[in-house]
């Protein structure tokens, strides 16, 4: 990781020395199991996100106006485990300052320790997770905390009354079985979407989570027509205004107290991928500001 570059988000260091988010980048990659590249995803998003433009005109606001602080990447060799626990440790006092935490992955194993501090500062709250893939395996390649498994260890959390799952469409008869057996969980399949009108599953997404809620974006959840630079590009995902429409729905409506945007894989010399996770983060920034 010693040749990558880690600007702050939108190139911008925070100045205002109490900012109102955190963007934490965790170049970590330990338990994906197809196409690799993931622990490049953080640096790629941050340098694309230097050139979004730093006014939100659906907003009508500047995202970074009132302060986005880039953390140092996390950086750990060992196993997803043992992130989660430096995660959690690393999150925790920004929570309790009341700040909005942002992870940037990384496999989606990175987003156990930020949600499990969340839910232990913010609890009870639900997960909002967009996704191509439940993610609810005990165990797998040998793990119970590999990006597999990350949902179902999140479960394992007293704390966490709803996971509510968007864009499912790559289903192991592992998921299927906590998923019918677990009352928590509410999927809303990608094939059932597509039957729908948006503002009418919208609706029926939002009025499944609590009132406190932390998102969790793996970017498969995407169409790969919108990001293809991911490890697994599964078919039929949500499109870009589709995705933006319900996480406005979201912000506007619940108390998000933290997201991470995870599973970038870069595809140089395209960057089509690294700009379209970073614009997502903006907009999630926006809606964000904008809500409080």
């Amino acid at each position: 990781m010693g040749d990558l570059q880690y600007p702050p988000l939108g190139g911008e260091p925070d100045t205002t020395n109490s900012p109102f988010a955190v963007v934490i980048p965790i170049p970590y990659e330990r338990t994906t199991t197809y196409r690799k590249g993931t622990a490049k995803g953080p640096a790629a998003l941050l340098a694309a996100s230097t050139q979004v433009e730093l006014y939100d005109e659906e907003m009508r606001l500047a995202p970074l106006a009132r302060g986005v602080a880039t953390l140092e990447p996390v950086v750990c060799e060992d196993m997803p485990d043992v992130l989660a626990g430096q995660l959690e440790a690393l999150c925790l006092p920004h929570y309790h300052e009341g700040r909005l935490v942002v992870g940037l992955g990384g496999e989606h194993s990175v987003s156990l320790g930020p949600i499990r501090a969340a839910a232990d500062v913010h609890g009870p709250i639900g997960i909002l997770q967009i996704d191509a893939h439940p993610d609810l395996r005990n165990e797998y390649e040998g793990t119970h905390y590999g990006h597999g498994c990350v949902m179902r260890r999140v479960l394992d959390l007293t704390t966490v009354t709803a996971l509510v799952g968007v864009g499912l469409r790559a289903v192991s008869e592992d998921d299927h079985a906590v998923i019918t057996a677990d009352d928590r969980v509410k999927p809303f399949y990608a094939y059932e979407l597509a039957a729908r009108p948006r503002k009418e599953w919208i609706r029926a997404v939002i009025e499944e989570l609590p009132d406190t809620v932390y998102i969790s974006f793996d970017l498969d959840g995407f169409d790969p027509s919108v990001v293809p630079g991911t490890g697994t590009p599964e078919p039929g995902g949500l499109g870009w205004w589709d995705a933006l429409a319900l996480l406005r729905g979201v912000f506007a409506e619940r108390k998000v107290v933290g997201f991470d945007v995870v599973e970038l894989l870069p595809e140089p010399p395209s960057c089509v991928s690294d700009f379209a996770a970073a614009r997502l983060v903006f907009k999630m920034l926006a809606y964000s500001e904008a809500a409080r």
